[in-house]
């Protein structure tokens, strides 16, 4: 079945080169692509598929359409946010094996790497804490690790970014993005499959097995199987890490306007002598370490476990005049054990010593921790007909119940001696540790009712409107009292406004605006919680494409004052096994994004983004300055003419000068990192019709940078490369 997005009459140009585009790709760092002979086309947006925003299976960066934003399918052009779609082509090109490292590639997105296994993510300024699973969403903590970010990659068709305020998807969430990871689906009426092996630095293997097949003759019953394995070791002496997956889909044509599908996924990942924070920035003279970059505090009996399942159905069914509705629900498990231990304190600098009388030497943490979703999500959406102009409405609502439990025990002794800070952890003894205790238990629900439509007002006229009412209300048993049960309630409406303007064929003026409301878990001295964060958010810009949404680029300028944003206030919580006090403040952050995204030629496919904002609370201190102000990403594939089958590329991503405030051995210390850049290399040879060979090639210069400012430090990746060979059939 087919029905149509958006129809307009579009000049269709191979090689486009039109004085902004071109301009763009200056700023890209690429040379202006020679110009194709023009094909002039009446052209129509159709999608033919009966998921939302389906792949098309082109090795295009870009995506055709999508729902992020508004749950209005809609050409990117169309939707007056911030968005960016990873798509599956340039997952593979650039050997993107998780989540976290699709995010680290994205425009916007910036990367806090705590240890060895635990990064969060943040974009403009602001911790990301909203994730979503075809748009049904999961609040991840900053404070505990499921490895959420750790998820693989190889069973998502693309990665969808709202940067900005989302309210309108997720009801609560911070102003920095909406991270929505679209499943693959069982589309092919056809056997077919493919199997990976990949080898590379630090003895990496990785194997991933891709099939799928109609389960009945007709075909209107498929199937899909993904699995996967990885073994590796890191730039960390003795750090190991394993992860397997297993995942599984059922689509199921029960009628031609009916669709029904069943999924499973299971992730489970190992990590052997992880790291807890990294090693110290200061000796106890002020003056700075540097450790070398495999150099591991970990002890050899530290370990970090992760697994995840996932069970969820969709069912779409479409009625007359391009109406459907459509029910999502999913049940979501996930568990974490970890026995870690973080250093403290300032070596001498001649002898390494650090006093375990002054409370100096290693901290140990062993937590386990378990959350339980379980979600369902219902709306409508189509066409109607008003003052004789088309227009479109979506109507839903949505409910989730979501459980946190945390236990945790610490060595009985306290601190941990480590007698010389120059030798690593692998010497440490594992200590007796204190009965399983009670950390937290809460219970989150949310309840939603959201709409929005599409009001046609002129030709070139269009505006954008919704809402969503949510009732968020918690329970919480804190720090060894079970006993005690606090209770939390709020409820909030989100508003929603945008208005695009078609300027010609190809490019469009817009400006939205969305209001903010995020509940927070965090808590003041007197471990009181504090009020959520509200505010507003406000973007404006210019969006273009050309050759039918193949190449799209976007220019915004934003703005977001928020009231009650929780920052540390470097004071503990009184009995609260070492919990941080937050305070809240206002805050501000403004600045502007460009993304080019898509085909310059037949042959060549580019993604540039580049990010400028200002974070600072009203008083004028910085927000979170340890993420870069200012960063430029680029990846590029350019298939060779006169060697088709030879496909070459690589990318670079720059941020500038970071740092942060914090207590070192003098008293307040700044610690900074100075820009830097770090180079990619990739190609793939297409050996014969059905098997390939890519080779990729990261940090091409071994730039040594920080990737966590602290009293403690953590490095980037090193050099690496991985060579893989992709079988088709």
């Amino acid at each position: 079945m087919s029905f149509t997005i958006r129809s307009r009459k579009v000049q269709v140009q191979p090689a486009v080169a039109p004085s902004l585009l071109a301009a763009s790709i200056a700023l890209a760092l690429l040379p202006a692509a020679a110009k194709a002979a023009e094909i002039k086309t009446e052209d129509t947006v159709v999608v033919e598929s009966s998921a939302p925003a389906a792949a098309d299976g082109s090795t295009d960066y870009s995506v055709k359409t999508t729902t992020t934003g508004t749950k209005l399918l809609l050409v990117p052009r169309d939707i007056p946010q911030s968005v960016s779609v990873i798509s599956q082509q340039r997952i593979k090109d650039q050997d993107l094996d998780s989540v976290g490292e699709v995010l680290s590639n994205t425009t916007g997105i910036t990367t806090n790497t705590i240890d060895s296994n635990r990064t969060t993510f943040y974009a403009r300024g602001f911790f990301i804490n909203n994730y979503a699973y075809e748009d049904l969403p999961t609040t991840v903590s900053d404070r505990w690790n499921f490895g959420d970010t750790a998820l693989d990659s190889a069973i998502y068709d693309r990665v969808e970014v709202v940067r900005g305020a989302a309210g309108l998807m997720s009801g609560t969430g911070n102003p920095s993005a909406y991270i929505n990871l679209v499943r693959k689906h069982a589309d092919s009426r056809e056997f077919q499959g493919s199997a990976s092996a990949t080898y590379g630095s630090w003895d990496k293997q990785r194997y991933v097995l891709d099939l799928q097949s109609p389960l009945t003759e007709s075909g209107n019953v498929r199937g899909r199987v993904i699995a996967g394995y990885q073994d590796n070791d890191t730039w960390l002496d003795r750090n190991h890490y394993r992860k397997k997956f297993l995942y599984g889909i059922v689509d199921a044509d029960l009628t031609d306007t009916t669709t029904l599908s069943l999924g499973y996924d299971y992730q489970e990942s190992s990590e052997d002598s992880p790291t807890w924070g990294g090693w110290p920035t200061w000796y106890s003279d002020g003056s700075r370490t540097h450790y070398d970059r495999e150099f591991n505090p970990a002890a050899d009996w530290a370990y970090s476990d992760n697994d995840s399942r996932k069970v969820f159905a969709n069912l779409v069914q479409r009625f007359g005049d391009g109406w459907e509705a459509r029910v999502n629900a999913m049940h979501t498990e996930t568990n974490f054990d970890s026995k870690l231990m973080y250093w403290d304190g300032y070596p001498e600098r001649s002898t390494g010593y650090m006093d375990p009388a002054a409370y100096q030497g290693a901290w140990g943490g062993w937590n386990r921790g378990n959350r339980k979703q379980d979600a369902v999500d219902a709306f409508v959406r189509g066409g109607f007909e008003l003052f004789e102009r088309q227009h479109e409405i979506m109507v839903g609502g949505s409910y989730s119940r979501q459980r946190n439990n945390y236990d945790n025990s610490y060595p009985s002794a306290g601190i941990i001696p480590i007698g010389n800070a120059y030798n690593d952890g692998s010497q440490l003894a594992d200590p007796q540790w204190t009965d399983w205790a009670l950390y937290s238990r809460d219970t989150i629900r949310q309840k939603s009712l959201y709409a929005s439509a599409r009001f046609s007002l002129a030709d070139p006229l269009h505006l954008i409107v919704g809402a969503r009412y949510t009732d968020w209300s918690a329970q919480y048993n804190l720090e060894r009292k079970p006993d005690e049960i606090r209770n939390s309630q709020f409820d909030d409406v989100t508003p929603y406004a945008g208005l695009v303007y078609d300027i010609n064929d190809t490019w469009s003026a817009y400006a939205s605006y969305t209001s903010i409301f995020q509940p927070t878990e965090q808590r003041d001295i007197n471990s009181e919680f504090l009020d959520p964060t509200k505010g507003r958010s406000y973007e404006a810009g210019l969006k273009a494409d050309w050759n039918n949404t193949a190449l799209t680029t976007t220019l915004a300028v934003f703005r977001t004052e928020q009231k009650g944003v929780p920052v540390g206030t470097g004071e503990y919580i009184p009995n609260s096994g070492g919990q941080e006090a937050y305070e809240s403040v206002d805050a501000v952050s403004r600045g502007v994004e460009f993304e080019l995204n898509g085909a310059l030629t037949d042959n060549w496919q580019v993604t540039f983004g580049a990010t400028r904002y200002v974070a600072e609370e009203n008083n004028g201190t910085a927000v979170n300055p340890d993420q870069p102000r200012t960063t430029l990403k680029l990846f590029t594939r350019y298939q060779l003419p006169m060697l088709p089958a030879l496909a070459v590329g690589g990318g670079v991503n720059w941020q500038n000068k970071t740092w942060r405030d914090v207590a070192g051995p003098n008293g307040d210390e700044r610690i900074t990192q100075g820009s830097y850049a770090v180079v990619d290399l990739f190609s793939r040879y297409q050996v014969t019709k059905n098997f390939a060979l890519q080779a990729n090639l990261n940090n091409l210069f071994d730039k040594e940078y920080y990737n966590y400012l602290g009293t403690y430090g953590v490095y980037g990746a090193p050099r690496n490369f991985s060579v893989s060979g992709t079988y088709s059939f």
